[in-house]
């Protein structure tokens, strides 16, 4: 009886009832997102979880926008000056505006050793960026690459400079090609910036799926 009275062709088939009667509906299987577009006009759908002060700080780091979450931060550290990870991002945005002594100050009074991979991170970024006040411009650096691709000090060092840029691509890619051509220069330099890179971007990071997979096959 109710195939026929909704004149039910194929299987599935599905009818959205409202106060008891048909309102919507569609044949034939669907993906989650056309579901939803149906029910929308239909259901009050429960507001997005609002996102905590840190994640809301996070998010504002991720967009470059270090001013906004170093606000962020330094509301909620005036609550709780103890949290590790609001301390650690506040030190890495300090770090980008250049406060490099501050960020170094700010990751000293980090107690907790629930956050050694973030910690080191930031230390790893810290490390990034005062070499590469010391090093020559990029532009210099190119211009000695195109003149000789196997220069492995210019190669190390625009790979340096494009950490304190964050081009973590750019520069893991220049650290690989410089670790399958000289695996040895300076002692092993390209393999061990490369895993300082790994602990600043964070095991869940594409890109260190990537070159991590890449630097083992390299390396065997």
């Amino acid at each position: 009886q109710v195939v026929a009275q909704f004149g039910i062709r194929s299987l599935p088939t599905v009818v959205l009832f409202k106060d008891g009667q048909p309102v919507d509906g569609f044949a034939g299987a669907q993906p989650e997102s056309a579901i939803r577009a149906m029910l929308e006009p239909h259901v009050q759908l429960p507001a997005p979880a609002a996102a905590s002060p840190l994640e809301g700080a996070r998010q504002l780091f991720a967009e470059s926008r270090f001013a906004e979450a170093e606000a962020a931060l330094k509301a909620l550290l005036g609550e709780d000056n103890s949290n590790a990870e609001a301390l650690i991002l506040y030190a890495r945005c300090l770090a980008e505006r250049g406060e490099l002594d501050e960020a170094e100050s700010v990751l000293q009074a980090v107690k907790s050793d629930d956050h050694k991979a973030a910690l080191a991170g930031a230390k790893a970024q810290l490390t990034f960026l005062r070499q590469a006040a010391s090093l020559p411009e990029v532009a210099d650096l190119k211009t000695r690459l195109a003149q000789n691709p196997q220069d492995d000090e210019a190669a190390y060092q625009l790979s340096i400079q494009q950490l304190a840029r964050q081009q973590y691509e750019a520069a893991l890619e220049g650290l690989l090609k410089l670790f399958q051509r000289n695996r040895g220069y300076e002692n092993g330099l390209p393999q061990k910036a490369m895993l300082q890179v790994f602990e600043l971007l964070g095991s869940d990071h594409p890109l260190v799926s990537v070159y991590r997979r890449r630097l083992s096959s390299a390396m065997f």
